[in-house]
């Protein structure tokens, strides 16, 4: 039986503070061993996991903005996913709206609700509520979907969501911040919809892993075969309905290495 593995990454394979995934190394050299895909399921931009792909030396499909697109390489194992759209270099199967829908809704009601959103921040910004590098904050703002954001008061969030929700748009929770997304999108699907496309390629049933820390994870760990939650940096865990959920005992790349190394 063939095995994904599907990562959140800010928090997961990456710690939380300074990014790096070197203590993954062990598991991540094992997976590329054993030639697992290794899907980023992340919050992140198309260009922020390009680059992220090139440091761990790896050219898997990823999935984008919290669900919203999953990219597969042309090319990828010689598999033929021309009935999917292209995009660059990349055949594209999108569950989000466009960005400019999302924009529409965040200007509108930007002010009312007191929010500040990527598009509003500067690279300073971005690279202070971050601790991102500079190459880093301009890639995460060079966004195709969704938009992160911060309340200046969260007690106003239910009435927010309750707007979002009216416009086919929806709040989730990241580690750092709240989205605003598409209504049909989460991680969860897109994790479906890329194992349907592999067992129907390798005409046989995929083994899924799924690692995830925030709250915007759990729709990608209860659909898949085996859900980890790593600690958070609150060294908190995330919980789903399925009573399987296996834990870290460690936070961010140490915590993602420990799991894998059990699993794979």
């Amino acid at each position: 039986m063939k095995t994904i593995v599907f990562t959140d990454l800010d928090g997961t394979f990456l710690n939380h503070n300074d990014y790096s995934f070197v203590e993954a190394s062990e598991a991540l050299e094992q997976i590329l061993n054993k030639e697992i895909p290794l899907v980023f399921t992340t919050s992140k931009t198309k260009i922020e996991v390009e680059q992220l792909q090139e440091k761990v030396e790896i050219k898997e499909p990823f999935i984008v903005e919290n669900g919203a697109a999953l990219f597969i390489p042309k090319n990828y194992k010689d598999f033929d996913f021309s009935f999917l759209a292209e995009f660059e270099q990349y055949y594209i199967l999108q569950l989000g709206v466009s960005y400019s829908q999302v924009l529409n809704f965040y200007n509108r009601y930007k002010k009312e609700f007191k929010m500040l959103g990527f598009s509003d921040m500067s690279i300073e910004k971005v690279m202070e509520l971050t601790g991102l590098s500079k190459e880093n904050a301009k890639a995460s703002k060079q966004r195709n979907f969704t938009e992160p954001f911060v309340l200046e008061n969260n007690s106003c969030l239910e009435n927010l969501e309750k707007l979002a929700v009216k416009h086919h748009l929806k709040i989730t929770k990241g580690g750092r911040f709240y989205h605003l997304i598409g209504e049909q999108q989460d991680k969860g699907k897109a994790v479906k919809k890329c194992i349907s496309l592999f067992e129907n390629m390798y005409n046989e049933k995929i083994n899924s892993i799924g690692l995830g820390d925030g709250q915007n994870d759990v729709p990608m760990l209860n659909s898949v075969d085996i859900p980890i939650a790593i600690q958070n940096n609150e060294g908190k865990y995330v919980s789903i309905s399925k009573s399987k959920l296996q834990k870290s005992s460690f936070k961010g790349a140490k915590g993602w290495n420990e799991m894998l190394m059990k699993n794979v």
